[in-house]
């Protein structure tokens, strides 16, 4: 199974210049989606929240846009040519990696082209350290749920593992496996059923109390 790779990112944005028009409905369903399993995600656990952002420190409220927007400038340069997309839309930014450089068919190691591309997601996020992350896997249907659901959670593992030999603090990272359950586009041809087999990463900025 080809896989894309989605890093979300939670900042204040638009969408990567050059994509505009072609990505503005896809990048609409990526935040819908991003939104529902970020509220899965972080529904129930705030004292684990306040547990992580003691940990990693926090951003005053006036300043998380800017804080954010330069982490995007930062993805933009250290990201350019690799064939990522950069969606913005409200307060997600979204990685979108194709599903030719992330893993093989059916496989949840890392293939060896991608490499280089996640070496420079976790150069901005050592920089940007003052946020906590969600790597949520997703698959589209082929196949059993079963398989599915064991599938996207061992690529989501494999993705925060090699953020971690790459100094990202672990206490930053939580992992999540959808299965198929959160399709972005129609499992009924291929380009959908591409688009639904992703990684996200979920960058929160932690707000400081006021």
């Amino acid at each position: 199974m080809k896989t894309t790779l989605i890093l979300t990112v939670v900042a204040a944005s638009t969408l990567l210049s050059g994509c505009q028009m072609t990505n503005t409905g896809k990048g609409a369903t990526i935040g819908a989606a991003t939104g529902a399993v970020l509220g899965k995600a972080t529904g129930n656990h705030k004292d684990k929240r306040i547990f992580i952002g003691a940990a990693i420190g926090a951003i005053a409220g006036a300043a998380i846009g800017d804080y954010m927007d330069k982490q995007e400038a930062e993805f933009r340069r250290e990201l350019e040519g690799t064939g990522v997309e950069v969606v913005r839309e409200g307060n997600n930014m979204t990685l979108v990696m194709p599903s030719n450089i992330t893993f093989a068919t059916n496989q949840a190691s890392i293939s060896p082209q991608f490499l280089n591309t996640l070496n420079g997601v976790a150069k901005v996020m050592n920089k940007y350290d003052k946020t906590w992350l969600n790597i949520i896997g997703h698959t589209d249907s082929t196949g059993s749920a079963e398989h599915n659901q064991v599938l996207s959670e061992q690529r989501a593992m494999s993705v925060r593992n090699y953020l971690v030999a790459n100094q990202v603090a672990s206490v930053r990272l939580q992992t999540r496996g959808m299965g198929e359950s959160m399709p972005i586009a129609s499992n009924s041809d291929d380009q959908g059923r591409a688009q639904n087999r992703r990684v996200e990463i979920q960058i929160i900025p932690n707000q400081k109390d006021s």
